[in-house]
Parts: C-alpha cells; structure tokens; sequence
C-alpha cells in the first residue's frame, strides 16, 4: 500500500505507543522495519523524534507521550524531504532536536538556556554527520544523531537511555551506501 506521510506518521505513533524499550535505537529499528517506513524519507523526520521521546517516556521521563508524540509529528510534517541535500540539515537531527524542545517546553522566546542548549546539541550532532559525508542515509543519520541524543538526554535529565551498538543490515536496500566509509558497516563483511 502507497501510505500518504502522513498515515505513516499516524503509524509510527501508533506503534511507539505500544514500545516499552528505553533504548530509542531498539524502538527505531523495531519501526524501522515495518512495512510503511521506506529507506529513505520524510517519515524520518517523524519516526527519530519519536523514538527519542518514547524511550524517554519509558525510562521514567515526565511527559504526556501522546501530547508530546502528536506535537512531534506536527513539527515534523513541516520539514519537506531531501532537506539533507537542499537545506544543509538532516532531518534526523531536527526530529530530535524538535523531540527536545517538546521535553523541556522550549519555543522561538525561551531564556531558560535550553534554546541554546538544543542549538548545541544540533550543532555537535549534525558535525558528526558531516564528517562522514554523504549521499544521505536516513538510518545512518539516524543512528549517528541517536549516539549524541542519548548522550544529552544521558547528561541533562534524571533518566538514563541505554545506547545500542549498532550493526546495519539496511545496505541492501540502499543503493546509495556508502559501505566501509559508514562507522555502522558490519565488520564482518
């Protein structure tokens, strides 16, 4: 079935209200597999946040995660696809930057230190991107903004988001991958 973005945003929700794991890897790759969630896409701006929040929720964080997972897919609706290549920034890191701001309240006005702090975190991860270059890789973004996410959920909040080691099995349906040079090639190939 051709799912509009966003009956696949309804559907990544849906599905993280079901997850109990505080890892937001193990719920991101459990999602990622499923049948509406394409290689590649805008969802993405969608499913990562939404991953975040989830694990965040479940590891003793205080938020509403239905208000929070709805207000994070309204932000990332509004992020076209292919911003990577044509804005200068993945949508992975602003889900998760949007999945922050939704956490600690934060808007266009907050002076609370938050706003930069976010800004920080969306500068450090999107470095990490831009060192291992591209073409794009929602997993591979995905999974680098993941590492530095959970170090500052780790570092900034009274809960502690267990951090997988990750190991792609998504090459083959990328074409596009960028095999050895990606710090998630398995090893054993």
């Amino acid at each position: 079935m051709d799912y509009t973005l966003k009956e696949r945003g309804q559907r990544i929700l849906e599905a993280c209200l079901l997850e109990t794991s505080r890892d937001p890897i193990v719920i991101f790759e459990k999602i990622a597999k499923l049948d509406f969630v394409r290689m590649h896409g805008p969802e993405h701006h969608i499913l990562d946040g939404a991953a975040l929040l989830t694990a965040f929720h479940n590891a003793g964080g205080r938020i509403e995660l239905p208000a929070a997972l709805a207000e994070l897919m309204n932000r990332g609706l509004a992020m076209p696809g292919a911003a990577c290549g044509h804005w200068g920034v993945c949508g992975a890191v602003t889900s998760l930057g949007a999945a922050l701001a939704i956490i600690d309240g934060t808007g266009p006005l907050s002076t609370d230190g938050t706003w930069g702090e976010h800004m920080a975190f969306c500068a450090q991860a999107l470095g990490k991107l831009a060192r291992v270059n591209g073409p794009r890789c929602c997993k591979r973004d995905a999974f680098l903004s993941f590492e530095e996410a959970i170090d500052y959920v780790n570092t900034h909040y009274p809960v502690h988001l267990p951090k997988s080691t990750v190991s792609c099995h998504h090459s083959p349906r990328n074409p596009q991958c960028i095999k050895g040079r990606c710090p998630f090639w398995p090893k054993s190939k």
